[in-house]
């Protein structure tokens, strides 16, 4: 992290000034949880900010300070924070009960809403989080299938269970990372990002391969983005080879589109996990597919087959509660244009982040597809315009390790002194909910910082062959 003293920093310095109240509650939380946090997500430097309550795309933190949100709760919450709609109908429950262990109506009407947005769901199993939910998905394709080998690709993101919990930010070679098994990662087969070839020519090669899971617009919600072709591509491999595709649609299902990635590109995979969107931001996730895969968890057909049966349980699987917020969320996603309104605005907020970087003379660029936006901040200098930088075409190689972390941990606090709540340093989530004046407030808040950083001296190593006018 940064090391420059507050009286060094303007942009450290106001922070420290604007947010009291949270340094004394991270002080508190040291003594509580690891590092103070409950996420590893939400370390920030020099601390992270508490909040005590939102409202559309607004929340407010302990300080009193306003902030335009764009973590949307982890991206769960696609409509924004407290939507009558939702509140409404989890407070309804609430008076009716919180947890009932036994079967109850809104299981299945959630069920049934998802099934109609995903028809490839044939049969769907409910858990607590999309952790649970790939986790469940590997277990089904290995049982199905009698083979013991995951494919993954690098980068993507699955969860943090042992199967998925390298080869991510860290271990790229495919090591496991502490606490993990050896023999488990010696069971996971990984590949480049988008490299057809390279699963064509390994699942030619062995046999067994259960499965094959993606992210379906690419590693961590598309920052290595993945084209659609390369999805068509996958699909008719695994179809070719016997090995299971399962899209992990925990981050796009119900946000790209009414039917996640898979059915905005007319793509049907084995198996699909959901989580985020589906619960309505509350706690909740799912693993849904093909009949006869998902008929590994049933008991009368596994009995009828002569087999073991895969065992699950899950205290909070199907919660009242979760059920509610998701079904009024879902019918709201069926019945309006909230995909196409999110992603909309995104697309405004990104084309306007890089005309201000190409007006600043900053050879950075901000890209991203559907409600998502990321930054690229040209660690090695290469030379482009921001306004003309396409994510899509560039070489995968463009968006390795990121060398500036001390430079995005820096901006992200500088926006957030100007009230711009970001996703970290990596980028950020639009809802349906954020407006025009959250916009204009946004790229405010953006050139005012990237103007500090520069006034601080953080742009000065950058060769004038680089800038961008």
């Amino acid at each position: 992290m940064p090391e420059r003293t507050a009286r060094e920093s303007l942009i450290l310095g106001t922070y420290l000034e604007r947010t009291p109240g949270s340094a004394r509650r991270h002080e508190e939380a040291r003594s509580l949880f690891p590092s103070g946090i409950v996420h590893d997500n939400r370390r920030t430097w020099p601390y992270g900010i508490y909040v005590t309550h939102a409202t559309g795309a607004r929340k407010w933190d302990v300080d009193g300070n306003e902030y335009v949100d764009y973590y949307g709760g982890h991206g769960s919450l696609l409509l924004g924070h407290q939507h009558p709609k939702v509140v409404a109908a989890v407070h309804a429950q609430t008076d009716r009960g919180m947890h009932f262990a036994a079967g109850h109506e809104l299981m299945l009407q959630w069920g049934g809403l998802i099934q109609a947005l995903m028809p490839s769901l044939e049969r769907i199993r409910f858990t607590a989080s999309g952790t649970e939910a790939t986790h469940m998905a590997i277990r089904l394709a290995r049982a199905f299938t009698g083979k013991p080998k995951l494919m993954r690709f690098v980068k993507h993101f699955h969860g943090w269970h042992d199967h998925v919990a390298f080869g991510v930010k860290e271990h790229l070679d495919g090591t496991p990372t502490v606490g993990v098994l050896p023999d488990v990662a010696d069971n996971v087969v990984l590949v480049r990002p988008n490299d057809v070839a390279a699963v064509e020519r390994v699942l030619a090669e062995r046999n067994d391969i259960a499965a094959l899971i993606i992210e379906p617009i690419g590693a961590s919600s598309g920052a290595v983005p993945t084209p659609p072709e390369v999805l068509r591509q996958l699909r008719e491999i695994t179809r070719h080879r016997g090995v299971l595709l399962i899209f992990d649609e925990v981050v796009t299902g119900f946000r790209i589109a009414r039917g996640g990635a898979q059915g905005l590109y007319g793509i049907k995979p084995d198996l699909t996990t959901l989580a985020k969107i589906v619960a309505g931001g509350m706690p909740g996730g799912a693993v849904g597919g093909r009949k006869e895969i998902l008929d590994w968890l049933d008991h009368e057909a596994s009995s009828a087959a002569g087999r073991e049966r895969i065992a699950h349980e899950g205290t909070h699987n199907a919660h009242p509660l979760s059920a509610a917020a998701g079904i009024a969320t879902l019918e709201l996603i069926r019945d309006t244009d909230a995909c196409e309104r999110a992603s909309a605005t995104a697309a405004r907020l990104r084309a306007g982040f890089n005309e201000i970087l190409e007006d600043e003379g900053i050879p950075w660029a901000v890209y991203g597809v559907h409600s998502f936006f990321n930054f690229y901040t040209n660690p090695d200098h290469r030379r482009f315009k921001p306004t003309t930088f396409d994510a899509q075409t560039a070489p995968l190689d463009w968006f390795g390790a990121d060398k500036r972390e001390n430079l995005l941990a820096k901006m992200r606090l500088g926006m957030l002194v100007h009230g711009i709540d970001l996703k970290g340093w990596r980028g950020g989530i639009v809802s349906a909910a954020h407006t025009d004046a959250d916009l204009d407030w946004t790229l405010d808040a953006w050139r005012k910082t990237l103007r500090t950083l520069k006034a601080e001296g953080d742009f000065e190593s950058l060769p004038a062959s680089a800038r961008a006018r």
